[in-house]
């Protein structure tokens, strides 16, 4: 959960980027990384390696993000790893979870990966007693480029297709294409979640 630091009056708030193997996590956040500009601003990029599989994060602080009372927004932003091997590292990864963007491979033959792993998402979050109905999320549709994506639609029906629809958006992550409005999105859900709970304190 966001951890409010009254000393250096900052607001911490953890994304999770989560979804199947090879799909794009990693490359989003290396992409993020290498194009936010201010070295001031943005952590060391920290790559916890397994054998086959890798957990990525590094936190920033975005110039122009929302402020909540006087406070700055620094975002840390966590990959987990693909495989379902390392399910017990997802869920350590989730832990204080604030927000998720769900990176899934367009490709049509990855499609019972996404769908297997966006339900393995909703598992582990009702493991550490989560529900994903109350935590802001976005899908990313990522490898837009490639001869055999899946139509949008079709995606959207097997991801989201709820009564409340969420955000979603198409990239091709290796190009750095549709990677900050998936990003964008989240922290606006997520400060304005805060924003009115902040309200709803003080009222």
């Amino acid at each position: 959960m966001a951890i409010i630091n009254q000393a250096t009056k900052e607001l911490q708030v953890k994304i999770v980027y989560y979804g199947p193997g090879k799909g794009g996590k990693t490359t989003n956040l290396e992409q993020v990384h290498t194009h936010v500009q201010n070295v001031q601003e943005k952590g060391k990029l920290v790559s916890l390696a397994t054998s086959s599989d890798r957990t990525l994060f590094f936190d920033f602080l975005p110039i122009e993000a929302m402020a909540i009372k006087g406070f700055k927004t620094k975002f840390q932003l966590y990959t987990v790893p693909g495989q379902v091997i390392y399910n017990t590292t997802r869920q350590l990864v989730l832990r204080g979870v604030d927000g998720i963007v769900f990176v899934a491979d367009s490709q049509y033959d990855r499609m019972p990966e996404n769908v297997e792993s966006f339900q393995n998402l909703q598992d582990n979050l009702k493991t550490l007693k989560f529900d994903i109905a109350e935590i802001p999320y976005v899908l990313q549709f990522n490898k837009r480029d490639l001869p055999d994506a899946a139509p949008v639609e079709y995606m959207e029906f097997l991801l989201n297709n709820r009564e409340v629809r969420v955000p979603s958006f198409t990239s091709v992550a290796s190009q750095c294409e549709g990677v900050f409005e998936p990003l964008n999105m989240i922290t606006r859900l997520l400060l304005n979640k805060f924003i009115n709970q902040s309200g709803r304190k003080t009222a």
